[in-house]
């Protein structure tokens, strides 16, 4: 069953590029030491570029160490600098460098200069870094690495290359990324690693155009299915980002996660009590209920209107709001799924929203009350009432530069009035319409500057309110 629609589409809630993405910029501490004794070591200022340059591409190892060094002092000391020369100079030798097994000394170094390379804050500086022939299948080959340091950089690194664009991701995906990232989620790794390997993990499922591939995504869902399940917030949280990124799309991509079996999970996680976890689940949450009936059952059949319910209270008006989108997707359903909502008690805090939140929150509880309206029975459509839902609907046709509201409220309006008529409440319902200043504004609106608009406002005072009744 589709979605129903008033003049405008039934909107999908989209993920917060701002949250959880800067922490992971690397900040260099120089005092950490390589594998191996702190050998061949310089202090950066003593060398000029131009000597570490030509240390780098010397030929000669001691001397490549020490260079390698001195730029690893130079970009922790000077994180903005200008890399230009270092792109263009030195990195097909540090990535040749990446493949020294027999000296992780060097392979440290190099991999934390390429690491800084690819983490810096300019575009044209990580897309330089990757053209460089070989570079992101050097630092793959990095993820092997028996030095934890130099693998969690390493995946840092990677998370940064796969998030600039889509080709980019798909490019690490293709040399074999998520296997290699599975590999190092053990009982005993350190929890920073299992950190950035899960936001990683959550930027190989950015970006919808194009979104990852299927066999990607199928290779993705197991481990997220393990990684949600973690007591660390930021694991979680990040594994819930990519589960909301890879619901943010059509049907099929939605059935790809529910088959993975993560619902009941997910929905269980409404109820944490950390807002950095609770707001990606419930964006995952919201992608779902958009999708097919079945789709929306998942999450009904594992429990989710209580929680939605309390969500509908919640301090952060930010939640509220996606959790009314979330409730409004569940009312544009059959009348089973509407049921839930009565039944699970969603409806009263609902119409609370109507009244009480702000303007945004007010505007998604008014679709999703419409959406009752539409797809309800008769007698769930007079339940409404009851719930009180006539005045803060009537409220709401006061905000006049939003036309596409006014339309959803005088189309839920509409509706009751029907019903109304059918059950003989006709004269009550109009006297309250009335009485709480909805008659006033329905006037009014008959000379909006929207002809859908006023040709609405006409069409419910002439059947409804007309004293040729």
């Amino acid at each position: 069953m589709e979605r129903t629609e008033v003049n405008v589409e039934l909107r999908k809630s989209q993920k917060d590029d701002d949250l959880l993405l800067n922490r992971h910029n690397l900040e260099i501490d120089d005092e950490t030491l390589s594998p191996l004794e702190k050998t061949n070591r310089v202090d950066a200022a003593y060398m000029s570029i131009e000597d570490m340059v030509n240390g780098i591409n010397s030929g000669d190892e001691n001397m490549e160490i020490t260079a390698t060094h001195a730029v690893r002092q130079l970009l922790s000391k000077e994180p903005n600098m200008d890399l230009t020369i270092l792109i263009d100079d030195i990195i097909p030798k540090l990535v040749e460098f990446l493949g020294r097994v027999n000296n992780p000394d060097l392979q440290f170094d190099s991999g934390w200069v390429l690491s800084n390379i690819a983490l810096g804050s300019e575009c044209e500086q990580t897309e330089g870094f990757v053209d460089s022939a070989g570079a992101v299948a050097g630092l793959i080959s990095l993820l092997g690495s028996p030095h934890p340091v130099v693998a969690e950089q390493t995946v840092c690194a990677l998370g940064k290359i796969a998030d600039f664009r889509p080709e980019l991701r798909d490019h690490v995906i293709e040399l074999g990324i998520i296997k290699l990232l599975v590999t190092l989620i053990k009982p005993d790794a350190p929890d920073t690693l299992l950190r950035n390997v899960t936001w990683t993990l959550s930027n190989l499922c950015r970006n919808k155009i194009p979104p990852p591939s299927v066999p990607s995504v199928r290779q993705l869902l197991p481990v997220l299915a393990h990684l949600i399940h973690s007591n660390d917030k930021e694991i979680l949280a990040d594994a819930c980002w990519a589960l909301s990124y890879l619901t943010d799309g059509p049907n099929e991509r939605i059935k790809e996660v529910v088959d993975a079996g993560v619902v009941p999970r997910l929905v269980a996680l409404l109820d944490h009590n950390e807002l950095a976890v609770i707001n990606p689940t419930l964006i995952a949450i919201v992608n779902i209920v958009s999708g097919s009936d079945f789709q929306t059952e998942s999450v009904l059949d594992a429990g989710a209107c209580p929680s939605l319910a309390k969500l509908l209270v919640h301090s952060k008006m930010k939640i509220v709001k996606e959790a009314t989108l979330a409730v409004s997707n569940i009312a544009a359903g059959n009348t089973i799924q509407i049921q839930a909502l009565i039944n699970n008690n969603v409806v009263l805090p609902l119409v609370d929203v109507l009244g009480n939140g702000d303007f945004e929150c007010q505007k998604e509880a008014a679709w999703a009350i419409t959406n009752i309206t539409l797809g309800g029975t008769v007698e769930q459509i007079a339940l409404l009432r009851q719930f009180g839902v006539i005045p803060p609907l009537c409220a709401l046709l006061e905000a006049k530069e939003d036309s596409k509201t006014i339309l959803v409220v005088l189309e839920g309006l509409a509706n009751i009035l029907a019903v109304a008529e059918i059950m003989g409440e006709l004269e009550n319902v109009c006297l309250h319409v009335e009485e709480c200043g909805g008659l006033d504004r329905i006037e009014d609106l008959q000379s909006h500057e929207k002809n859908k608009i006023s040709y609405k406002a006409l069409a419910i005072l002439e059947k409804y309110f007309s004293n040729d009744r």
